[in-house]
């Protein structure tokens, strides 16, 4: 895990000094500084990352971090759902248990759907229960390090 953080701050360092325009020049930055990565590895960092590509105005396109400051209202309201219903998370390999107040696992699955959490493969809402499948190569420390950063409220 912690090669992989270190090479998602790599990333992130690399496209905001400079001008990337394609994955083949971003993976040869990383084969640079040490990362040996392949390109369906990279596809799914810039997708966690939420790295987009913007037009310079003339010449074509470049790789961009998304700016955090500009959290949506709705993206707000459905963290706040996670954050009033959930009350505990535990986890059985790549199987994870949300335990939610009761009648809240309904409103906290669709919240955790919409904030497109990427360790995230699916859920399944009970009543007060979420049942969580990590995606492939994820763990729940993957999950944990997620949540801080978007739903830092939440105990993990």
């Amino acid at each position: 895990m912690r090669e992989r953080q270190s090479r998602l701050s790599k990333i992130k360092e690399l496209i905001k000094n400079n001008r990337i325009d394609s994955q083949e020049i971003l993976l040869e930055y990383l084969s640079r500084a040490g990362f040996v990565v392949t390109q369906a590895t990279l596809s799914r960092d810039l997708k966690m990352l939420k790295v987009g590509k913007i037009s310079d105005g003339w010449s074509g396109y470049y790789y961009a971090l998304p700016e955090k400051e500009l959290i949506s209202e709705s993206e707000k309201s459905y963290i706040q759902d996670v954050r009033r219903g959930v009350i505990s998370i535990e986890f059985s390999s790549n199987i994870g248990v949300i335990k939610t107040r009761q009648g809240h696992a309904d409103s906290v699955a669709l919240a955790l759907d919409i904030l497109a959490i990427p360790e995230i493969l699916g859920s399944v809402a009970g009543d007060d229960t979420i049942f969580i499948i990590l995606r492939e190569g994820m763990t729940k420390e993957d999950l944990i390090e997620s949540f801080r950063k978007r739903i830092p409220e939440v105990e993990t």
